[in-house]
């Protein structure tokens, strides 16, 4: 019997309770498969070019959670590795790397949360979340504005601010904004000292601007060859890349905008609403049309997407934040159009309605993906620099 058979032998007695369990007591059923199909990759060693996964597998001979929680956020769940893989269903060893580690990823998102328990609620039902949450506050704020008197009022040339002051905005936002940052900092730097323990001295200038190279064009959803990733079937696209660059790209872009109509404000004094020209609206436009593009095409490929390539639980988690993304551009985009006529005010409440849902959201979904992705990407930066202590494998 081959050494592959026979690990894949243990790995599937273990799988199903005939020998005594894994050391790491906490483990779960989703970390206890990706250790099993580990395994039997690490012996076959085929997938040892496809992405940043399978060379860091190849430095362990065993996969402890950390190891486990590192590699399935170091995934970028492109179904390559499926297709390719010999030993996938129907196959006895059942190997399905996406995934596993999709199973492993989510799980992450909330175990690593703070506070915890918002992410366990997000996962499990992440778009009815996120629809509820943005109509909610649209609502509060439309309940809001009809104190004041009407939905509808004479048209302002587009001063937000005569409908909702600037101080009371600032007031509103910029501590669910701060409190969302925090979260979200504190769940990576909880993720990235466990995965990275004794690391953080190494981080070098090369291996920060390969990481940052690699994340902003997204060079893992290449297949490996540079030809796109699987969606329904074989045929590889690189569909799925071109709608990530512009849902990133375009959330960008807005992000510059506001960040430079605050400069504007505090720095210069220049307060809105400013010229259809003018960089803030510019920025805003262009990132708009990017974040409407963008979620489009990812939700269209959500949709038809194989059911092998990732964990379908997900789908709500998914769906939701693509939901937010897509509903964020909508209204703003919406808000500019509308905003020298009389309904301005009802477009400006559900477009805050709808950005505050999103920072709500963000520290607990897939928002977080990209942060947790980065950092398991840096510490591959930073570990194929160092000396392979296994000996065995490519890099």
């Amino acid at each position: 019997m081959s050494q592959l058979e026979i690990l894949a032998r243990e790995a599937a007695d273990l799988a199903e309770g005939r020998v005594l369990p894994l050391t790491r007591n906490s483990a779960t059923d989703g970390e206890a498969e990706v250790d099993r199909i580990m395994k039997i990759c690490n012996a076959c060693r085929y997938c040892e070019g496809f992405c940043a996964v399978f060379p860091a597998m190849t430095r362990r001979l065993e996969f402890g959670t950390a190891d486990i929680h590192y590699l399935a956020n170091l995934c970028h769940n492109c179904g390559a590795c499926l297709h390719a893989c010999q030993y996938a269903a129907p196959h006895e060893f059942a190997v399905n790397v996406p995934q596993a580690m999709a199973r492993v990823r989510a799980r992450t998102y909330s175990d690593y949360a703070w506070p915890s328990g918002f992410g366990a609620l997000y996962r499990n039902n992440g778009l009815t979340v996120a629809l509820a949450l943005a109509g909610g506050l649209a609502l509060f704020l439309v309940l809001a504005l009809l104190m004041q008197g009407s939905l509808f009022h004479e048209p302002v040339a587009g001063d937000f601010y005569s409908i909702f002051p600037h101080n009371l905005l600032v007031s509103m936002f910029a501590p669910v904004f701060l409190v969302a940052v925090l979260a979200l900092g504190i769940g990576v730097a909880r993720f990235w000292r466990e995965v990275s323990p004794g690391e953080v001295g190494l981080v070098s200038r090369a291996a920060i601007a390969e990481t940052t190279a690699d994340v902003l064009r997204l060079k893992y959803l290449d297949g490996g060859h540079g030809g796109g990733c699987p969606n329904a079937d074989d045929a590889n696209t690189l569909l799925r890349r071109r709608f990530h660059h512009l849902t990133f790209y375009g959330f960008m872009l807005c992000f510059a905008a506001t960040s430079v109509a605050t400069l504007y404000h505090y720095a210069f004094g220049w307060e809105a609403p400013y010229a259809m020209t003018s960089l803030p609206v510019v920025l805003g436009t262009v990132g708009g049309i990017g974040l409407l593009i963008g979620p489009a095409g990812l939700f269209w490929l959500n949709l038809k997407r194989h059911p092998e390539h990732g964990d379908a639980t997900q789908k709500p988690m998914d769906r939701g934040f693509i939901a937010l993304l897509f509903l964020t551009s909508l209204s703003g985009l919406a808000l500019l159009a509308g905003r020298d006529g009389s309904a301005m005010g009802l477009l400006l409440t559900v477009h805050l309605g709808v950005v505050m849902a999103l920072f709500l959201t963000m520290p607990y979904g897939k928002f977080a993906h990209g942060f947790y992705r980065s950092a398991a990407m840096l510490k591959w930066a930073i570990e194929k620099r160092r000396p392979n202590r296994v000996g065995i494998g490519s890099e």
